[in-house]
């Protein structure tokens, strides 16, 4: 499945429920409402509340404006990386190179250096209580896998998309680039970031209003429940994938 495929795309279309273009179309995206620092830190939060972090929006915003009088702690400086890095797909453009940069910010509280911004040379599954849930591909072809992942996103940045093919596009990056598992951890933070990543370069500063990160957090387990499509890289049926394309149409509904 590449993510440049279109074979999924009118039965996504015909899911989506209700008007996209038009209810895009009713956002207000004045600068002044847009506020991108709000929003980065706003995402970087939930994204990390996916993962397991506690410190909930509220917390961590009271840790910024007051930061002298917080402790320091790993849970805030996780986030504060995450945000940094946030700020550093704002400012650069999408390639397979600033991915990795990009990485290595988000990954400096969860990750020793080695593993910093680079793939991963090891088997890598995800699990569960209840076991092994998902198998990764082998780590002697996740840089060609990736190779190939970049050479689709570059077809896409030079493409004029309309509003509905973007949404689809940038999801199906998400959703690939989950399958692929190409870092030690982070993964769910980069594919996030590297969605809202594609919608950046796509929808310029638009794309901070769509609160994705909070959308999949409030739907947790479905979200992790679309994700799976498999058991393996080798066993994943695409063509159970709508559910998971809608998520993030469904988070500006």
């Amino acid at each position: 499945m590449r993510i440049t495929d279109l074979k999924y795309y009118r039965a996504w279309q015909a899911a989506v429920d209700f008007d996209l273009a038009a209810k895009f179309d009713s956002i207000d995206f004045s600068d002044e409402a847009i506020d991108a620092g709000y929003r980065m830190q706003a995402s970087a939060v939930f994204s990390s509340n996916i993962e397991g972090n506690p410190v909930d929006l509220n917390s961590f915003m009271n840790s910024v404006t007051g930061k002298k009088n917080f402790k320091p702690r790993k849970e805030i400086e996780e986030i504060e990386d995450l945000v940094s890095a946030y700020e550093f797909a704002r400012d650069n453009d999408l390639n397979e190179k600033n991915l990795l940069k990009a990485h290595k910010i988000l990954s400096r509280t969860i990750l020793i250096r080695d593993k910093q911004g680079k793939y991963r040379t090891e088997r890598m599954g995800v699990f569960e209580p209840t076991g092994l849930v998902f198998l990764a591909i082998e780590p002697q072809f996740v840089k060609g896998k990736m190779k190939e992942l970049f050479e689709d996103v570059d077809e896409l940045l030079s493409k004029n998309l309309s509003i509905a093919e973007v949404f689809y596009h940038a999801s199906l990056l998400h959703l690939k680039f989950v399958h692929i598992h190409p870092f030690w951890d982070g993964n769910g933070r980069a594919a996030r970031l590297l969605e809202k990543w594609f919608l950046l370069q796509k929808l310029n500063g638009r794309a901070w209003k769509i609160q994705s990160e909070r959308f999949y957090k409030d739907n947790l387990a479905t979200y992790y429940a679309s994700i799976n499509l498999g058991a393996d890289y080798y066993a994943l049926n695409y063509d159970n994938c709508i559910p998971f394309l809608l998520h993030l149409v469904n988070s500006i509904k």
